[in-house]
């Protein structure tokens, strides 16, 4: 269980530092417009997206198994934030944050990294898709810029309610959000290495000031962003709370654990590394700790952001260690200028980010597969789109590892009815 950390740095050389500079300032530009658009998602303030991405990816990096695990808030949190948040309140989702943060300290313990190869995978793509068509519709109101007072958080309801004030569309908005994909797609294949989000996303709110747009922009919505970290905290803490929250503590748990070894695995194939799976377990848990001490959101490592450290060059976890120190400094110095960025900029980012959170290369595969597995990915999508996380996670593992088992030809059980 020992942090990476402590392996690369007896052999570290000033070349390795540059590159990991260089891809450490690389990732923070991917990752700032993405934490504010994830906590926004999230219905949290955007400011605790910047203050996970610091506190959390620099615990996760000083920690982690993996040399190249870029650390922070995902969009596999989004459904899960939001509800709890509307249930209990962002004080109640920090302390399920600080549970889960417990709770993956123990698993990392008990040396529980290795189970994710009990979780099917059918389970993990059905409710990554599951995540990401709630995120996408999360996101249509300020992609299309409608007038909603309050967009329901069940799916259902948040697509009869949207479709209500149709009406209202902002062509506008719908014109920034589809630029700011477009431009990103396009720099991501003529300009892999440069950070096309935050250029993306600069360029549409540069519109919006500039051309005195009728959009939101984050200061408009939500005031002015904090320029520095807030004072360490604890949760109110009650029996009735904790008991009360176990359950979404669980769920933030599990997400953190799975993202994170599968994140460290998508690494480990990009440059042929070995990722020790219970130290990146324990990493996320004092990742989850710190980040609800410091009022900031559930966190694990980002598949995203890690790809794009190990293509800018990245090779230890120093590269971890710039980014949220980057992050931090732009934080401090530039706070007054992320209130300018336009939100239907932000939403047209997570749109893209919850089309590849679906992994499209990948349906005609899922479709090929044991029929079992198909109906197993439909059960967990649905679940997770029209109930909840828990209830599809729990199912999901539930009827995946009883068709596993089912599959080993296990003979049946000698029994009989009891004679009454």
């Amino acid at each position: 269980m020992k942090p990476k950390i402590l392996t690369t740095l007896p052999t570290y050389t000033a070349p390795a530092f540059l590159a990991d500079l260089v891809a450490g300032i690389t990732v923070a530009m991917v990752a700032i417009p993405l934490s504010l658009a994830i906590a926004i998602a999230s219905g949290a303030d955007p400011g605790t997206g910047l203050v996970t991405a610091i506190i959390a990816g620099f615990l996760i990096s000083a920690l982690g198994g993996s040399r190249v695990q870029i650390g922070g808030p995902t969009g596999a949190f989004i459904v899960v934030v939001y509800g709890v948040i509307q249930d209990y309140g962002y004080d109640g989702l920090v302390l399920a944050t600080l549970m889960a943060g417990l709770i993956l300290l123990g698993a990392g313990a008990l040396r529980a990294g290795s189970l994710i190869a009990w979780i099917p995978e059918p389970v993990i793509n059905g409710f990554t898709i599951g995540i990401a068509i709630i995120i996408a519709a999360s996101q249509v109101k300020d992609l299309l810029g409608l007038e909603a007072e309050a967009v329901p958080a069940d799916f259902i309801d948040k697509v009869a309610a949207l479709w209500a004030v149709r009406d209202t569309a902002n062509l506008a908005a719908l014109l920034l959000g589809a630029g700011t994909i477009a431009v990103i797609v396009v720099l991501r294949r003529l300009f892999p290495r440069l950070p096309g989000l935050i250029v993306a996303v600069a360029l549409a709110s540069a519109a919006v000031a500039l051309f005195a747009l009728p959009v939101d922009t984050i200061g408009a919505r939500f005031g002015a962003l904090p320029s520095s970290l807030p004072m360490p905290a604890l949760p109110d803490v009650t029996w009735g709370r904790v008991v009360e929250l176990l359950p979404s503590a669980f769920v933030i748990a599990f997400l953190a654990g799975v993202e994170s070894l599968l994140s460290a695995l998508v690494a480990d194939r990009m440059f042929g590394g070995s990722h020790r799976p219970n130290a990146e377990v324990i990493a996320q848990g004092a990742a989850n700790l710190g980040s609800a001490l410091f009022g900031g959101l559930p966190a694990t490592g980002a598949i995203a952001r890690t790809a794009t450290n190990v293509r800018a060059g990245g090779r230890t976890p120093v590269a971890g260690l710039v980014h949220a120190m980057t992050v931090l400094a732009v934080m401090m110095a530039a706070a007054p200028l992320a209130g300018y960025l336009a939100m239907p900029a932000l939403a047209g980012l997570l749109m893209l980010t919850a089309w590849n959170m679906s992994e499209p290369h990948k349906w005609r595969g899922y479709l090929s597969g044991r029929r079992s597995d198909i109906a197993l990915l439909i059960l967990t999508l649905v679940l997770t789109v029209v109930a909840d996380l828990t209830v599809a996670i729990g199912v999901g593992v539930a009827v995946g590892l009883a068709v596993r088992l089912r599959r080993r030809g296990l003979p049946p059980a000698d029994w009989h009815t009891p004679e009454r």
